[in-house]
């Protein structure tokens, strides 16, 4: 029934349209043939192939401006009570390759703008696709948070005993399952932010930072990961032993994020026995960081992948992660108006640097008990 309806409703509006153009038509050749053969009125059938165009699409495009260009010129003959002038002639012929241009050109329009409209729909599919699939991660993972944390805290209380003796044999077991359950923890956190960067962009609560402050305390935190790596940090401040301050406007929290990022993953691609260098250096209008370690060093071709979101390369750096760290450290060095890159060192090894702009030395600058 309803198809029937839409049928004769369509079957409507044709008729309608079809008898504008038609008027048109009628209206326009009423004109030609009332009035003496020099005055052309043919370039007001541009209205109807314009329509035709609108309503009806290519086919009727041609057959309009064939029709209008043949109306055109057989006003020449039709009535045929006038010597035909070679000035009528040649009015009459710009008029009919302007109705031709016209055809044409609108034919083009109309393509050009189903394409556009073609090309909108994909990109509105995709940003609802891409939309979609960071709810979907964000709501994972902030749902996967609260099972990890009671299982972070109750085996937190088996290690404590609170339930019954455990023997030293288990308190080994338990501590790694507990290591295991909070790098997941770590990663789904992460995850959240960069999703949440995506979409929201990064909050920064920007003060005066000490740099070189934020990579000692990043490095403190990781003495343990790298004594289990056997791996060894060091200080390089600006080419020398001598400990100088390194201020940038920035947020404390998110640049240590990327300090430690940074830090875990040259630990992680160093061999034991290596050692990984903390290079701190003050240019004219950055302050630069440089984490250098020996290990593999980075494949070519994965230098432009090497900050993109779950990129994780298939050099000979045998460690592997989540793709994620170098992705969010990236989006906090933007967030601050820096650049971050990575390059190989010689003979072996790699280095991930970034740098910031160097706080105007008229702001004011706390004190390092400040920290």
């Amino acid at each position: 029934m309803l198809s029937r309806q839409s049928k004769l409703l369509f079957q409507k509006s044709f008729l309608v349209k079809a008898s504008v153009i038609f008027g048109l038509f009628i209206a326009v050749l009423s004109m030609e043939l009332a009035t003496p053969t020099e005055y052309v009125f043919g370039y007001l059938y541009t209205g109807a192939i314009l329509l035709a165009n609108y309503w009806f699409g290519r086919i009727a495009t041609l057959v309009t401006t064939l029709i209008a260009v043949f109306l055109t010129i057989l006003n020449l003959w039709v009535p045929g009570d006038e010597v035909i002038k070679f000035s009528t002639v040649a009015s009459r012929t710009i008029a009919s390759m302007s109705l031709i241009v016209t055809g044409i050109l609108s034919d083009r329009l109309r393509r050009s703008q189903e394409a556009i409209a073609l090309t909108r729909a994909k990109l509105e599919s995709q940003a609802d696709l891409v939309r979609l699939r960071e709810d979907f991660a964000s709501t994972l993972t902030h749902d996967l948070k609260t099972p990890l944390l009671g299982a972070i805290e109750t085996l937190k209380a088996f290690q404590q005993e609170k339930f019954g003796a455990v023997s030293s044999a288990q308190q080994p077991v338990l501590a790694t399952i507990i290591r295991s359950h909070q790098t997941s923890l770590q990663l789904l956190e992460t995850l959240l932010d960069i999703y949440r960067n995506d979409t929201e962009g990064l909050r920064l609560n920007l003060i005066p930072v000490d740099l070189t402050i934020l990579a000692e305390e990043a490095a403190s935190t990781l003495i343990d990961l790298a004594a289990s790596r056997r791996v060894h940090i060091s200080f390089n401040y600006d080419n020398s032993d001598w400990r100088r301050s390194l201020w940038v406007k920035g947020d404390p929290l998110q640049l240590q994020r990327v300090l430690y990022n940074l830090l875990v993953n040259a630990i992680n691609h160093s061999r034991r026995g290596d050692r990984v260098e903390v290079v701190l250096e003050t240019q004219t209008a950055y302050q630069v960081v440089k984490i250098v370690d020996t290990g593999a060093g980075i494949q070519p071709e994965e230098f432009p992948y090497l900050f993109e979101r779950f990129y994780q390369g298939h050099s000979q750096r045998h460690a592997k992660g989540s793709g994620l760290g170098l992705y969010l450290s990236r989006q906090i060095i933007a967030a601050h108006n820096g650049i971050i890159w990575a390059e190989n060192r010689v003979p072996t090894g790699a280095m991930f640097a970034f740098k910031l702009p160097v706080l105007p030395f008229h702001s004011s600058l706390p004190t390092s008990d400040g920290f």
